[in-house]
């Protein structure tokens, strides 16, 4: 891991601090729209009242009765202070339209000229206004007193009012109730914010956003500059990381994150050792076009099973080499064999001369040679290719030395550009010596090689007298990369799987079939492929 930078607070810290920054900006805005508009609903509220309050007094059969009496104020201010206390309002003032007051909740004010502003009262209309009067600041409502029912001439004024300080009162009242709602609401918030803060410190192991920063380069960096195919699938087996050596090695499409393993094409035996969760080292896969030596493990984090890693290694070249080691180490055997072979012929020659046979030891010599140059003759005939003739008559030497009779029949095209010999070799050498191996416990012992084919189609038949293929094992042995485990430096255990690939690389076919010989028979089928030049 790299080192924490000590001086940096992490990205769960910082958000939190700025989800609570965020939160109280939130509260304390709506909490200061909601005073206003409270006082604005109070105002309302109180200029609609007053409004109410003195259209009901100004139209009171009471009020017009006192004021045709001599003494208005001795009705007029019972009655408005009946009004005034029954309403809830501040003050409810008569007056004449020359401002003289019959009625006040100060009863010197009686008889003196009301304060404040008429507006187009005197004129019939509703006035209201805030004002300074003598009881202090209030919203008050001024309405006309007509002469007579359903008449226009206006003999009085009715003046109502409730005072700011009241309404301050009121205000409170409701700011209170709002400020437990927006303090319950920024509880809530914070609370949220913790509980988020503590899921993104998990899910960020403490991090600061340089420290992730440099973690994601350094990752990237390292992910895409090793030379082996990296992968990480999780516990459904999807994958969650590649980087582009294992794209190449694998040929994965572009949108392969989040998909399912199995839905790749990958070999089955592949997949099935990166799903199954347990280690495993150096197994030898054969995809489309590579031979890749494969390794799986659980991936842990903090002791907890995260999923699996698999990393991938080109073995491709490697494994071509060694095939053609196998070759050559064929041929040494057969040599091997053949030298002392022709040891034991040359003392037999020279034993008869000895024994004064010349006769017989000229027609011993003669007999060999015509054996070997038939073998010779016939091999050339039926592969026409220098480096395949020489593995099968190296193969010849070691079927004779083990005890197996080898025969080739048919014959290749003499002129043929479908297959390099290097591929042929591949594929000749591979099934001759699963069939040579097939029928080593078989005291009959016998391998046909069958060629055939034409510039444009070659057909590669071997068959043995070994015990045969069951139908599931016929069915795995041609599978997209399926293979056994390899013995360690043996290079075996891939040879059909690489017979497979070359044979799909050329629009062929491997066929698993029964022996006239009462083992197995493959049958290989290398076409030139549909476009191909010729």
């Amino acid at each position: 891991m790299l080192p924490r930078l000590s001086h940096e607070r992490s990205v769960a810290r910082q958000v939190l601090v700025l989800q609570v920054i965020v939160v109280a900006v939130l509260v304390v805005t709506a909490l200061a729209l909601a005073t206003f508009d409270a006082r604005q609903d109070i105002r309302r509220s109180a200029r609609d009242k007053a409004v109410a309050v003195a259209t009901a007094v100004a139209r009171a059969p009471v009020v017009t009765e006192a004021l045709a009496s001599s003494e208005p104020s001795g009705d007029l201010q019972p009655f408005a202070e009946l009004v005034r206390v029954d309403t809830d309002v501040d003050f409810v003032v008569v007056m004449a339209l020359d401002r003289t007051r019959f009625s006040h909740p100060n009863p010197t004010q009686l008889g003196k000229a009301f304060i404040g502003n008429l507006g187009n009262a005197p004129q019939g209309r509703v006035f209201t206004e805030e004002y300074v009067g003598t009881l202090g600041p209030s919203v008050r409502s001024i309405v006309p007193v007509f002469g007579s029912t359903g008449g226009t001439e206006v003999v009085a004024l009715v003046a109502v009012g409730i005072t700011l300080d009241k309404l301050q009162d009121l205000l409170l009242d409701e700011v209170g109730d709002i400020g437990l709602a927006a303090l319950a609401v920024l509880l809530v918030g914070v609370t949220g914010a913790l509980l988020i803060s503590r899921r993104l410190l998990r899910q960020t192991h403490g991090m600061g956003e340089r420290e992730i920063t440099r973690m994601y380069e350094y990752y990237r960096a390292v992910l895409h500059a090793v030379r082996e195919g990296l992968l990480l699938i999780d516990h459904d087996d999807k994958v969650q990381l590649v980087n582009d050596e294992a794209r190449r090695l694998l040929n994965l499409p572009a949108d392969v994150i989040g998909r399912s393993l199995g839905d790749l094409g990958l070999p089955p035996a592949l997949v099935e050792a990166a799903s199954r969760g347990v280690a495993g080292q150096d197994e030898v896969y054969v995809t489309g076009s590579h031979v890749l030596v494969a390794s799986s493990s659980p991936a842990l984090w903090e002791g907890r099973d995260v999923g699996a890693v698999v990393t991938l290694r080109d073995h491709t070249e490697l494994q071509h080499l060694t095939g053609e080691l196998d070759v050559v180490r064929g041929l040494t055997e057969s040599l091997r064999a053949q030298t002392h072979e022709a040891a034991n012929r040359l003392h037999t020659v020279v034993s008869l001369i000895e024994m004064g046979r010349p006769e017989d030891a000229v027609q011993f010599v003669t007999g060999e040679l015509q054996v070997a140059q038939m073998l010779t003759d016939r091999v050339m005939g039926a592969t026409g290719d220098p480096v395949v003739s020489a593995l099968l008559l190296g193969k010849s030497a070691e079927a004779a030395e083990r005890g197996t009779q080898l025969v080739v029949t048919g014959e290749l095209p003499a002129e043929h550009d479908l297959v390099s010999s290097r591929e042929l070799v591949t594929v000749v050498g591979n099934l001759v010596d699963n069939a040579l191996d097939a029928v080593a416990v078989r005291t009959d012992r016998q391998v046909t090689v069958h060629l055939e084919g034409t510039p444009a189609c070659l057909r590669i038949t071997v068959g043995d007298s070994g015990p045969g293929l069951s139908d599931e094992e016929a069915r795995r042995v041609v599978e997209r990369g399926w293979t056994t485990k390899a013995d360690a430096g043996t290079g075996r255990g891939v040879g059909l799987a690489l017979v497979s690939q070359i044979a799909r690389r050329l629009d062929g076919s491997v066929t698993i079939g029964r022996s006239p010989l009462g083992g197995a028979e493959v049958e290989v089928i290398l076409r030139r492929p549909v476009g191909a030049p010729q």
